[in-house]
């Protein structure tokens, strides 16, 4: 088969890794790719935002599936106009990526369907909102209703902090994202990560993951894309995972078949494991970025045979089978991020690091004149597969060390719930 993958990320290199180890791949594409998924994949120059353009190359091509990997193509319908055009996508329907795509449609699916989830309002003026805010007090969460690039969310200790998070939203910060507001309840837990597969009718469960999206040790510091995860979960016990799919997945795909727009794609769920069991914060609709990259380094099953299972209705009959070890992946980061960074520094030392429980996924790399160079603000994910978590942490921690590259950081503790969880034992 001949795959095209749209995206440039950490997520997209480990997903063209894990797709060029299946035996049914002829050729892989990836628009527009970087650096790492060059080593695997034909690199194309298109603009993925001209739908036609992207059906054009894909005939021309011969291209037998595309694999969307971001968020922002789905909720701009290109899956749909590929199957207009008669060609096979993996990934949801603009309307069904309307989960990851509007925070109000999300809450609407948990009211219709009884899916447990934080209380919440939702808002198109700023007085009304502000009004909710100051009537239920801090801490609370405000959430910018469309896709801000993972940035729309503030979880606001204070009121002073909610207010700004609200008068941000509407004064434009976030563009037509924040043109509604929902306002959601705080909830007390610990938060995980845990992915399905749907056909449309049928989800198949995948694995959990936990992330860190604070820029600095401890969890300090301002919010990011990520700053590094861990697979499997250890909070998401077998039985609390049966829970989550009987109350939030299932329900959430018989909802949406029901309305005659059938999610098909990867289903990603935050959920927050609180006092009175799990509870759904958001949906995404694609793969986790960096969660998708601990998630690859443990699949042992051919990726591709369970994503064309997703796209031809056939997933009752599939099963994902997965390694015993632990995953840790770690963020090295350009100075200054998620603030303003620096582009195009030199970066050495990757060559030797790869190996069948390590591998240095790019996320923002380009190579120029024989040179690696940062191209973005989260650049490469350390990941190392081990026994345990620290197992896993130090050997990723090991190979960072031996990375050459003095304008990146990276957090130094990433795993530590899962490493106290395993002291604690």
């Amino acid at each position: 088969m001949k795959l095209l993958l749209i995206g440039s990320g950490g997520r997209e290199h480990s997903l063209a890794w894990a797709l060029a180890k299946s035996p049914r791949l002829t050729k892989l594409y990836a628009a527009p790719g970087n650096a790492g998924i060059a080593q695997v994949a034909g690199l194309c120059d298109l603009d993925v935002s001209n739908h036609q353009a992207v059906i054009d190359f894909c005939r021309a091509k011969g291209i037998d599936l595309v694999v969307v990997g971001p968020e922002a193509p789905l909720v701009a319908g290109l899956v749909d106009d590929l199957e207009a055009a008669g060609l096979k996508a993996f990934g949801p329907s603009r309307a069904a990526a309307q989960l990851e795509g509007s925070k109000a449609f999300t809450k609407g699916v948990c009211d219709e369907a009884g899916i447990p989830t934080a209380g919440y309002g939702r808002f198109d003026t700023r007085d009304a909102a502000l009004a909710y805010v100051r009537e239920k007090g801090a801490p609370i969460v405000v959430k910018a209703d469309g896709l801000a690039a993972g940035k729309g969310v503030v979880v606001a200790m204070t009121l002073q902090e909610a207010e700004d998070a609200v008068t941000a939203c509407f004064e434009g910060s976030f563009g037509e994202a924040g043109a509604e507001v929902v306002i959601e309840e705080f909830l007390q837990g610990e938060e995980a990560s845990f992915f399905v597969l749907s056909d449309g009718t049928h989800a198949l469960p995948l694995a959990t993951a936990q992330d860190h999206k604070r820029a600095f040790d401890g969890d300090e510091g301002p919010n990011t894309g990520g700053m590094g995860a861990y697979s499997p979960a250890p909070v998401l016990t077998d039985p609390l995972i049966a829970d989550v799919m009987r109350t939030i997945i299932e329900p959430t795909i018989e909802t949406l078949a029901g309305r005659g727009t059938p999610f098909k794609g990867v289903l990603y769920a935050g959920l927050m494991m609180t006092e009175d069991g799990p509870k759904l914060i958001e949906y995404n609709t694609r793969f986790g970025d960096p969660e998708c990259q601990v998630l690859m380094m443990r699949l042992k099953s051919d990726l591709l045979d369970l994503l064309l299972a997703s796209v031809e209705g056939t997933l009752a009959t599939a099963t994902a089978q997965w390694r015993d070890d632990t995953a840790v992946t770690v963020v090295m980061a350009a100075n200054g991020y998620p603030g303003s960074y620096q582009k195009g520094t030199e970066i050495r030392g990757l060559d030797p690091l790869s190996s069948d429980r390590l591998e240095v996924f790019h996320a923002g790399t380009k190579r120029e004149g024989g040179q690696l160079l940062a191209n973005g603000g989260r650049v490469l994910n350390v990941t190392a597969l081990g026994s345990s978590v620290l197992e896993a942490q130090r050997a990723a921690y090991d190979a960072i060390s031996k990375i050459d590259w003095p304008e990146g950081f990276s957090r130094s503790d990433i795993g530590w719930r899962a490493i106290e969880r395993e002291n604690n034992s």
